[in-house]
């Protein structure tokens, strides 16, 4: 069984048609979305829409749940300047969506969960299973990463939330988690930049389980980076020129 995993998408229709596309060509079984797909980017609807004709399981994020509640989760994480941005941009999101769009992010789920076959299964979230907003990271101290996942050791687990591919071994178990990256706004976390550039592609991964075999592969498919800036410059969303500064001045 070939699992196609996908992560913060973020509004960017165009990363998620292009990771698609590449997904397409490689083949899969079947989708899930660890979260984080439609608040922030240029096209929060076109997103929705082809999410819709995806048809498959899809977590609820920290950034969807606020940009439906307006209840900040992180809000000690964000800067007042920061947090005034956001609002804006939560707020335009927001007019571009139907309330049959809204439903169905609302319908998002706290965590799937997927049979594997011969008795292995996935469970997917965002953050942690636990909430949405919890940070698992390649630097997070090997006991307490130990400690969130160990009730969950039995499955195969993926998260999102960081944006980073990575994978780390389940302490006691044959089992491992690993998170898939970002689709519409990947980023090096080491970079030494302070404006935070972008990552000019669509990054997923690519679960196969075949008997007792397992195989994970990271993918990171290149951006079209001046059809992307076109639909920036297009969508009439708050700071769009700087938005696609952070990917034109990449490198």
């Amino acid at each position: 069984m070939k699992i196609a995993v996908l992560s913060d998408v973020h509004g960017n229709c165009f990363a998620l048609e292009t990771a698609l596309a590449d997904m397409k060509k490689a083949g899969f079984d079947a989708i899930v979305c660890n979260g984080d797909m439609i608040q922030s980017g240029p096209q929060p609807h076109e997103t929705v829409q082809l999410l819709r004709e995806m048809n498959c399981p899809i977590v609820m994020g920290n950034s969807d749940a606020w940009l439906l509640s307006g209840v900040e989760t992180d809000a000690h994480l964000i800067s007042e300047e920061r947090r005034k941005k956001l609002n804006l941009v939560r707020e335009w999101s927001l007019s571009k969506l139907t309330e049959q769009d809204r439903a169905f992010i609302n319908s998002f789920q706290p965590t799937v969960s997927m049979d594997l076959g011969h008795g292995r299964s996935l469970l997917a979230f965002h953050g942690s299973p636990t909430s949405f907003d919890q940070f698992l990271l390649p630097s997070t101290p090997e006991d307490e990463f130990q400690e969130i996942l160990k009730p969950y050791a039995e499955q195969i687990l993926t998260g999102g939330h960081m944006h980073l591919q990575f994978i780390r071994r389940l302490r006691d178990s044959q089992n491992f988690f690993f998170n898939p990256g970002s689709v519409g706004v990947a980023y090096n976390h080491e970079q030494t930049n302070p404006n935070g550039l972008l990552d000019p592609w669509a990054e997923y991964a690519v679960l196969t389980v075949e008997g007792a075999q397992v195989s994970l592969e990271f993918r990171r498919i290149p951006l079209d980076m001046e059809k992307m800036a076109d639909i920036y410059r297009k969508s009439d969303r708050p700071f769009a020129e700087a938005a696609m500064e952070q990917y034109t001045r990449y490198g």
